[in-house]
């Protein structure tokens, strides 16, 4: 028996073969892992608990297939931030805040999306703390549903012009001060996040201090990657 995580799904309507192997993925795994953790951005975005579409129908109800018979955990990402109580009772999710400290096997893991270790890059963070407001949420939860759906794909497009001219430079990977920040915060855990679409192991070191950071490979394509952590450690494995 194992936990896995997984992160940066980005399902949509948009992305058929993405969410037929996220379900298979489900049926594959439940009742034959500990657990599984999905580490944020499992939407390519999320505009509140009521959207009841036909795509979500399906995804959620995979979900709460697979959790009960599985303990299924879910964080908030960058896109779907605004996940809350009505997501986690229509999917059978518990959501997890970010970071999120997991004492598996003797020994301690620190979860997180990855986002908020993008320092350097000012303006998001900026957008970051506000988007976290409850005040903030509760305006943009109070506007109509299509006009979520009209902002949400607005916010999109802009983000997909941003990648084709910039490619992968267009996500901001994480700071070195950031990551050190964190994992002196928690006495120094291994570190998963997902975010940055840069799958690695790395490093980290300070003084006498040293923890591993692992970074999810994404599911971009309709492939994907996850992580396995049984007692012998972590394991980065592809789909399938």
């Amino acid at each position: 028996m194992s936990h896995h995580f997984i992160s940066d799904l980005h399902l949509s309507e948009d992305t058929p073969a993405l969410c037929q192997l996220f379900v298979d993925t489900l049926q594959q795994w439940q009742g034959q892992i500990d657990s599984l953790f999905i580490l944020g951005d499992l939407f390519e975005y999320w505009v509140g608990d009521d959207d009841d579409s036909a795509f979500l129908e399906a995804m959620l109800g995979a979900m709460q297939q697979f959790s009960r018979h599985t303990p299924l955990y879910v964080m908030r990402g960058n896109r779907d931030f605004l996940l809350g109580d009505g997501f986690a009772q229509r999917s059978g999710a518990a959501l997890l805040e970010d970071p999120y400290l997991l004492q598996a096997y003797g020994r301690p893991y620190l979860l997180s999306h990855g986002d908020a270790l993008c320092a350097a890059d000012t303006a998001y963070q900026q957008f970051r703390a506000m988007s976290r407001n409850p005040a903030w949420q509760a305006a943009m939860l109070a506007r109509p549903l299509a006009e979520r759906h009209a902002i949400a794909a607005q916010a999109r497009m802009q983000s997909e012009a941003a990648k084709q001219q910039q490619g992968l430079s267009a996500i901001t990977d994480v700071t070195d001060s950031a990551v050190l920040e964190l994992l002196e915060q928690y006495d120094w855990p291994t570190l998963i996040h997902g975010h940055t679409h840069r799958p690695a192991t790395h490093s980290h070191q300070q003084g006498s201090r040293q923890a591993e950071r692992w970074v999810i490979r994404d599911w971009h394509g309709a492939q994907g990657g996850y992580l396995r952590l049984d007692a012998s450690g972590l394991t980065a494995l592809p789909l399938g």
